[in-house]
């Protein structure tokens, strides 16, 4: 394969965006990074892509580990998608910086704007205004195949200075505590003990015990298992039961659970 594109996915936001960009490159295939191995990552594609999604405004944690690992080839062609609901911050920054120390160089970074899943600001947006993202984001991501394939070295894609500076320095600040946000998960008893969140969260974070779900503090934010859960019984503090729930409508439970390492 010419493009290996890695894909780091909660609700199928990224996955879907990597799919697409897969086929708008017609010669890329896709792994998702949670099945890429515990080791240094070698790849033989001579275009390597990261899509992911923002966490907090950076770096969710498994992308850090995935290019602490990922091993070096300056005469790649290096580029990343950062998928977030409208602020981008300093993210491709942060991931450009974490590369350098690597000795790998970022030559193309690109936001795209598709619907949120952080349901404690808000449930899903309605069917209407989803498709107007999934709209826009299909032009972009055409236009971003586009650079691809002639390996063009473009300025990272970036938030307005306040975003840069404010939300970055909110993102450092939380970052050593995202694990054990897991303590606002919870279970009401609409929950039938069906184990899905167990199974789809990409951290192995979930047991399931005395018929209910039970987090182990090695969060990642993702909302994989509360927006997965068919019965909307997972919350997430006091104000989430009555909030819609959302995942990409053109990605299937199947796909998450492919994506992400059997439960052992």
């Amino acid at each position: 394969m010419k493009t290996t594109i890695y894909c780091y996915t909660g609700t199928g936001n990224s996955l879907w965006t990597a799919r697409k960009l897969s086929y708008a490159l017609g010669d890329a295939q896709q792994i998702p990074i949670k099945l890429a191995g515990f080791d240094i990552i070698h790849c033989a594609s001579e275009n390597i892509g990261l899509i992911f999604p923002v966490h907090i405004w950076g770096l969710p944690a498994p992308v850090i580990d995935f290019i602490n690992r990922l091993e070096i080839d300056p005469s790649k062609y290096y580029f990343a998608v950062a998928v977030n609901a409208g602020q981008v911050a300093a993210t491709l920054i942060q991931l450009q910086k974490l590369m350098q120390t690597r000795g790998i160089n970022l030559s193309s970074g690109f936001s795209i704007d598709l619907p949120s899943n952080y349901i404690p600001w808000g449930g899903a947006i309605t069917p209407a205004a989803q498709q107007n993202k999934f709209n826009n984001a299909m032009q972009k991501i055409n236009k971003i195949a586009s650079t691809i394939k002639s390996k063009e070295t473009k300025p990272l894609e970036k938030g307005p200075a306040w975003q840069n500076i404010f939300l970055s320095f909110f993102y450092r600040k939380s970052f050593p505590h995202v694990q054990k946000m897991d303590k606002s998960f919870w279970a009401d008893d609409k929950c039938t003990n069906c184990a899905i969140c167990e199974k789809i969260c990409p951290a192995q974070n979930i047991l399931i015990a005395s018929g209910k779900p039970k987090w182990q503090n090695r969060c990642e934010q993702c909302f994989a298992c509360l927006q997965w859960c068919p019965e909307a019984s997972i919350q997430y503090g006091k104000n989430t039961s009555k909030k819609k729930r959302y995942n990409h409508p053109e990605v299937k439970l199947s796909d998450m659970l492919a994506s992400v390492p059997a439960k052992k």
